[in-house]
């Protein structure tokens, strides 16, 4: 992707200044001062268990991919929201575009990371944004169904020559030098490092830096340390930097954070946009990236300051090859002065199709998806014209109607799709998102007066998961003496038919007895979230792996022996002795 400038934008100072404005506004976060180093985490609480940050940057200080993203970005008023790589072109860029099994990792390991560490606010788009400029998406997708790199991505030897100086940690097993070390994966994780910081993102057993599903959750992992917050600027810019520690480089991976959170969808693995001359080199070491040691600065990056605000890459098609450039409108401003003014044709070129004089539902009109998941099937309908014949490559267009949260794949609200040669169209995948209720997907043939053709859609509630049994984790029994607090989690497990069950709503409250099992108004009880007691709590849910562990109950100042009983959607029932004793008299 060679950069070209726009003429429109070198016509004068105004309009340097307000495309510097633009980029400006990109990448607001790279201000002087934002710059300070990983080190001012350290002093904030460690989570049990969790290694502390080195002082070595994850991927060793290697040089990485300085190409920075398109100055249109996804949300841009006017632009389209059709697919892009479709007949009938896209002004959505390619380079939003993420390999279907890279983003589903990055998304993967925000939802894990979401689960452990709520407190840290990890987005997916900010490792989408590492994973770019690291090693350009794992090289466009360039992974095995498991999503395993189909070749290894490395970085420069760390010899001191222009990089740092690592020497051998791993004795050659993740890079395959024993002399020093290289910096490894979709993600760039020098082999010391991976050694503590190193996840199973996949659930395989396995901890593989060449695997973007392991690579992306050790890498928010690491992003997450040291009680970092990362909806705090400040904690952000640290974050970013502990990864490489370069102004260039936090700017860089800002740039392509804020360019992902405007918008992006999925492409297929192996079709994702290759940073400039970046389709064959290696990973972190190709030639085509600038070293994190000498600010970040690549070939494109030393010329002066005007080009550097105008340059946009080469137009290019969904699997990142160069395309011509287009002419430009007439009367846009960007005519090249003395080109003649091209004419529109007068004829349609030849073997253009005729359009479709009807649309047809292919299958069912009704569809329905539970919340949170997709629709098992796509809307279709086939294009014929006047004498029924199927009509190929006629666009058309799928919009979605109505109060919903369902979103085509891309996350987008229309798509538009050519029709096949037996003059079928199938709308992209359709996701049922999370709110509930009906809407309506149209189908309309672009350019050609003919009857839409809608489907009913409806999303319906998640089903709510049911337990038959629960049961305490330990036998211990809970005694506390008057005015104090019950010590230990009181932590139980919900199953049915013997599988543990998670989602499972649980209702604790303290009773009177277990045969009549009305509210108590004295003893034991728990605390709501402004502090009082009540005797009854609702909201809670088994985690992920059928457990439940009771807030803190607290004894009251009653003596004797209470009942608290834990009652599941699915007829369970549990109840537990609690003893209050007399309090200590000193």
């Amino acid at each position: 992707m060679a950069p070209f400038i726009s003429r429109r934008l070198r016509k004068g100072a105004a309009t340097t200044a307000v495309a510097a404005a633009a980029m400006a506004a990109l990448t607001a976060s790279q201000a002087p001062g934002v710059v300070s180093t990983d080190h001012g985490d350290r002093n904030q609480e460690q989570r049990a268990g969790e290694p502390a940050p080195d002082d070595t940057p994850i991927d060793g200080g290697s040089s990485y991919h300085t190409d920075l993203p398109p100055l249109v970005t996804p949300d841009k008023p006017g632009s389209s929201t059709d697919l892009p790589g479709l007949p009938g072109g896209s002004s959505i860029k390619p380079e939003a575009g993420i390999p279907a099994s890279v983003l589903a990792a990055y998304k993967k390991a925000e939802a894990a990371l979401r689960e452990s560490n709520p407190g840290c606010n990890l987005p997916w788009q900010l490792l989408a944004a590492i994973g770019k400029v690291e090693s350009g998406q794992a090289r466009g997708g360039n992974v095995d169904a498991g999503g395993t790199t189909v070749s290894p991505i490395l970085g420069p030897v760390l010899d001191g020559n222009g990089f740092a100086l690592i020497k051998d940690t791993d004795g050659g097993a993740y890079d395959g030098d024993s002399a020093h070390d290289r910096a490894v994966g979709p993600m760039q994780f020098i082999p010391s490092t991976w050694a503590s910081w190193g996840r199973d993102g996949n659930g395989d057993g396995k901890k593989d830096p060449n695997n973007i599903y392991d690579a992306a959750l050790a890498a928010g992992s690491y992003l997450c340390a040291g009680g970092r917050d990362l909806s705090v600027k400040a904690h952000l810019d640290r974050a970013i930097l502990g990864y490489n520690h370069s102004q260039e480089y936090l700017n860089t991976v800002l740039s392509w954070f804020e360019y992902y959170k405007r918008g992006t969808h999925e492409v297929p693995d192996g079709a994702g946009v290759l940073p400039a001359n970046g389709g064959s080199g290696g990973g972190s070491g190709s030639g085509n990236k600038g070293s994190g040691k000498d600010g970040g600065k690549g070939k494109d990056q030393g010329k002066d300051e005007e080009e550097n605000a105008h340059t946009l890459p080469k137009p290019s098609d969904e699997n990142g090859n160069s395309t011509p450039t287009p002419t430009p409108k007439p009367g846009s401003g960007d005519e090249t002065p003395g080109s003649p003014t091209p004419k529109p044709p007068t004829t349609p070129p030849p073997g253009t199709p005729s359009g479709p004089g009807k649309l047809t539902a292919v299958g069912a009109r009704e569809l329905s998806a539970t919340a949170g998941t997709h629709f098992a099937r796509s809307p279709r309908v086939k294009a014929v014209d006047a004498a029924g014949k199927p009509v190929a490559g006629a666009r058309v267009k799928y919009e979605i109607l109505g109060e919903t949260g369902a979103r085509f794949l891309g996350l987008v609200r229309s798509a538009t799709v050519p029709t096949g040669a037996d003059g079928t169209a199938t709308a992209p995948k359709l996701l049922a998102g999370e709110k509930t209720g009906a809407f309506t997907v149209r189908a309309t043939a672009v350019g050609q007066e003919v009857a839409p053709v809608e489907f009913a859609a409806t999303v319906k509630a998640r089903p709510v998961p049911q337990a038959d049994a629960l049961a305490r984790l330990d036998d211990k029994e809970l005694t506390a003496p008057a005015g104090g607090s019950f010590a230990g989690p009181l932590t139980v497990t919900a199953t049915n038919k013997g599988k543990a069950t998670a989602g499972v709503p649980v209702t604790a409250t303290m009773i009177t007895s277990a045969e009549h099992p009305d509210p108590a108004d004295k003893g034991p009880y728990f605390l709501d979230g402004a502090g009082k007691p009540v005797r009854t709590l609702t909201a809670l849910k088994t985690d992920a792996s059928g457990q439940l562990t009771l807030p803190e109950i607290r004894t009251g100042d009653q003596t004797g022996t209470f009942l608290l009983r834990l009652t599941t959607e699915g007829g369970a029932v549990l109840d537990v002795e609690l003893t209050v004793t007399q309090a200590d008299a000193a």
